[in-house]
């Protein structure tokens, strides 16, 4: 029995906002905040939200424009305190200075140059040629099936992958990381224990720790050996950068993809012209994938600290003020999108910011879109059809937003 679309989350009205935590996770799971965002964007773009529990206050930045802008500042708005509200709201990122995406300035430059070797179209031939197999085989395994579960069937297999194939990461060693950084940056349950989430980000680095150190030995050509292997001002990355910069690599490589493909094919049972105009050729993979990305936002928002007291949008914010830029309002606004509630795969242009913009634009960029273009592809050579069998069951996290489970079944 094919299941009609219903909504998963609740649509809350702008009058809930005074009492609105965007710090819990919950929220994300249970609301869709559109209308608040929408509100927001017209009334009150860079909103003081109140202290969560012990935590400061900080700013909500909504409007496309104004998150440009900070995006554009690190010298204003800096990530070296951490970039996500999880680590700003408890003080700051221990992985600042280390790790490229908390770190600003010179060494960021330096460290983000290393990690584009990794990331480039040639280092990335290799990877690139084998998606495309994988993907068709992981719909074809589906399409075999009464039903599936995308999200865990399909799409929680293939960017991971990717991944590890990149980072030459051992087969018998995949199904444990992918449950290792799913625990690491979201829940597929309301109440996941800290100190699981604690667990999974430190048996990360442990594992890195150990094939970095093999790697350093014995170099190949793979992602952890030019970090291993990398010299930065004449001297070699230390361990800790080694392994905090494999660690970052392999949750982003992993989520925003996962995510994109999971929320692409709700998007597809939801808006059937939008699926029939794939399936007959009428729009470009290319168009398609950035409105992919668009539209679902995995990474709903990241975090800034102010260096010094400054405006936005002529509001001011003072030293060490906590500003967050909600990339799920900013890539719906009325004001940078035409139509932006509209699911439109011919959109174009299609400046998102759903992987970041400015210096700490997303390294894994070039990637992410191959995987979702090979999954699009596989979509619309081997299935006609495609119900919803069950009803989705979104992520807990407060920055990323998707599902864990989307049962469908694909006619062919």
């Amino acid at each position: 029995m094919t299941h009609p679309t219903t909504p998963v989350r609740t649509l809350l009205p702008p009058s809930a906002l005074a009492g609105l935590d965007l710090a819990d996770p919950a929220t994300h799971a249970r609301y869709d905040l559109s209308e608040v965002w929408s509100t927001l964007r017209a009334q009150d773009p860079v909103h003081r939200h109140g202290p969560v529990r012990s935590a400061p206050a900080f700013w909500v930045v909504t409007r496309f424009a104004d998150a440009a802008e900070v995006y554009l500042a690190p010298d204003r708005f800096t990530s070296e305190r951490g970039n996500v509200l999880a680590s700003l709201l408890q003080g700051g990122d221990s992985a600042s200075g280390v790790m490229a995406a908390v770190t600003d300035g010179p060494r960021h430059r330096e460290l983000r140059r290393v990690l584009l070797k990794a990331f480039s179209p040639r280092a990335l031939a290799g990877v690139v040629e084998k998606l495309e197999k994988a993907s068709n085989d992981l719909v074809a395994a589906a399409v075999s099936r009464p039903e599936c579960d995308f999200a865990k069937d399909v799409a929680g297999q293939l960017p991971l992958q990717a991944i590890c194939d990149l980072l030459d990461a051992p087969e018998e060693d995949r199904v444990f990381l992918l449950g290792l950084t799913k625990t690491a940056l979201s829940s597929d349950e309301p109440d996941q224990s800290p100190f699981d989430v604690w667990q999974a980000r430190n048996d990360i680095l442990a594992y890195f720790g150990e094939l970095a150190k093999s790697r350093r030995e014995r170099p190949g050509t793979d992602a952890v050996s030019v970090l291993a292997t990398a010299e930065v001002g004449g001297r070699p990355l230390t361990m800790d950068e080694v392994v905090a910069n494999c660690y970052s690599l392999i949750l982003g490589g992993d989520e925003t993809s996962r995510l994109s493909m999971i929320g692409a094919v709700l998007a597809f049972v939801e808006h059937r012209d939008q699926w029939q105009a794939l399936k007959s050729g009428e729009v470009s993979i290319d168009t398609a994938v950035d409105e992919v990305l668009r539209w679902t936002t995995p990474a709903i928002h990241f975090g800034r600290t102010a260096t010094a007291d400054t405006r936005l949008n002529g509001v001011p914010i003072a030293v060490g003020d906590i500003v967050t830029v909600w990339n799920a309002s900013a890539n719906r606004d009325e004001a940078a999108f035409t139509d932006p509630d509209r699911f439109d795969l011919t959109r174009t242009p299609n400046k998102h910011l759903s992987f970041g913009h400015g210096p700490h634009y997303c390294v894994g960029a070039y990637l992410g879109r191959a995987e979702i273009a090979s999954m699009l592809k596989a979509l619309r050579n081997q299935v006609d059809r495609i119900e919803l069998t069950g009803e989705p069951r979104p992520i807990y996290s407060s920055m990323l937003s998707g599902f864990s489970s989307l049962p469908v079944r694909f006619v062919s």
